[in-house]
């Protein structure tokens, strides 16, 4: 009787499980990732809302707010390499047919992520001062970065806890409920942002601080629907903790992907910290519209993060199964579909560059800064969905170091110092050509790295029959 009742419970989940392993290619990831776009269309939109309220605070919040971003964006990527690893781990299980242990896996990988997470936000919140004068900040603009900041960081464990819960959905080829859930989130933000920043009625206006409250609820709603979703609807994960043999097998293997995935994804903030602080050279508005154009560059290249969220299950899971001639498929088809797809958003930017300047500052220089940025940078954008596509398919198929390695050389060979020499030869124009060169040889380097990983795996795997 238990046995039945047991296998009656493992039918439930089977409802949200995908197998990626069989069917045309090209419908599959079209499928799995428009709910991914539509959720990332609506939650930056929701961000570049929340960017322009805190810029009618004057140019000093819209600055505190850019120095923000490399700090944010090293949380997020934590939780975006935890996620990866988590994602990796459970969809080679479900290729493999072990459901079981895929299961188990997305509860002990949840767990783990919340716990470094806490680590890490512990320590940005005793040196927040220290992190943000390194960073380039004047100590005038650092009580206005603490008004933000103090709310952020430590409640930044339940932004790790939703993105690493998304993983598992889209580790079983759920993207509909991630987009949902990223589409509601950013509506609550958007909706509370004017409010608590602004205040109305009895609200009290919370300045700056109103903007990272309203996130906070909005995450709170997240983990909610999430642990409804997955331990209680679906039953995706075990509410209660695995044992330790089990607890400790699904550990390691999320953390020897997991954590190289964090190393290369927290580069990305790193390097935008360093950029930052030679953007700074040329003083706060500067960095205020460096600020605004790296929002944009979220919405410019927001199909980019869909497919390498959705990319990654796909490649997982036909690794699983052996079908490498499916992996090879999907990367090409990807590949060429962002290059060109990009080509048309840098058309889209540069020509309105000069309404999207009018749109957030009405200082001429900040002006004149954004549309130099949308001008340049997003000429770069393929190159750079091709370097982010590759590092997200090796580290789905269990190559980490590789990807880590290529992001290393991403940042501290090409784009930082190619960007500060340019900065050094022509200013700020000179900066942005220098990123843009960067991301063009970077871009040859992945995908030829890319494919010799492909051949070899080629070799050590023989075709399955169809």
């Amino acid at each position: 009787m238990a046995d039945a009742e047991h296998e009656n419970k493992k039918e439930k989940p089977a409802k949200t499980r995908q197998k990626l392993t069989d069917g045309p290619i090209t419908p599959i990831l079209v499928r799995m990732t428009m709910p991914m776009i539509f959720g990332m269309v609506m939650m930056f939109s929701f961000s570049l809302v929340d960017t322009f309220f805190i810029s009618m605070l004057g140019t000093e919040a819209l600055s505190a707010i850019s120095f923000t971003f490399p700090v944010t964006f090293t949380i997020m990527s934590l939780a975006i390499g935890l996620s990866i690893g988590t994602s990796a781990v459970v969809a080679k299980y479900i290729g493999r047919g072990e459901i079981e242990q895929a299961k188990q896996a997305s509860t002990v990988t949840n767990y783990v992520a919340i716990v470094l997470s806490a680590l890490l936000a512990g320590l940005g919140y005793l040196f927040t001062d220290q992190i943000f004068l390194a960073l380039g900040a004047s100590t005038a603009l650092l009580p206005v970065i603490r008004e933000y900041m103090n709310i952020w960081m430590p409640t930044s464990v339940l932004l790790v806890a939703i993105i690493c819960a998304n993983a598992v959905l889209r580790a079983n080829g759920d993207t509909r409920t991630p987009s949902i859930l990223m589409a509601g989130s950013g509506l609550i933000n958007a909706l509370l942002t004017p409010l608590l920043v602004f205040g109305l009625g009895p609200i009290p206006a919370f300045g700056i601080a109103g903007a990272a409250w309203a996130t906070l609820i909005s995450w709170i709603a997240g983990v909610v629907f999430l642990f409804y979703f997955l331990a209680i609807r679906h039953e995706l994960i075990h509410k209660g903790l695995p044992s330790g043999a089990v607890f400790k097998k699904s550990a390691l293997e999320m953390l020897k992907i997991g954590i190289p995935a964090s190393g290369s994804n927290m580069l990305t903030p790193v390097a935008a910290g360093v950029l930052t602080a030679i953007v700074a050279t040329y003083g706060e508005t500067a960095v205020a519209a460096f600020g605004v154009g790296s929002r944009m560059e979220s919405i410019a290249c927001l199909v980019i993060l869909a497919l390498s969220s959705t990319l990654p299950p796909f490649v997982s899971q036909n690794l699983g199964a052996g079908r490498i001639d499916r992996i090879e498929e999907a990367c090409r088809t990807s590949m060429r579909f962002i290059l060109g797809w990009q080509l048309l958003i840098y058309a889209l930017m540069a020509l309105c560059a000069p309404l999207i300047a009018a749109i957030f500052t009405r200082d001429e220089y900040v002006a004149d800064i954004i549309k130099l940025y949308l001008w340049i940078m997003p000429l770069g954008y393929g190159m750079q969905g091709v370097i982010i596509l590759c590092n997200s398919a090796l580290n789905a198929m269990h190559k980490p170091m590789i990807a880590l390695y290529l992001s290393i050389a991403r940042f501290f060979l090409f784009i930082v110092p190619m960007a500060w020499i340019g900065s050094e030869i022509a200013g700020l124009h000179g900066f942005f050509i220098g990123a843009f060169a960067g991301n063009l040889l970077m871009a040859l380097l992945s995908w030829i790295t890319f494919k010799r990983v492909l051949k070899l795996e080629k070799a050590q795997h023989e075709p399955v029959p169809v």
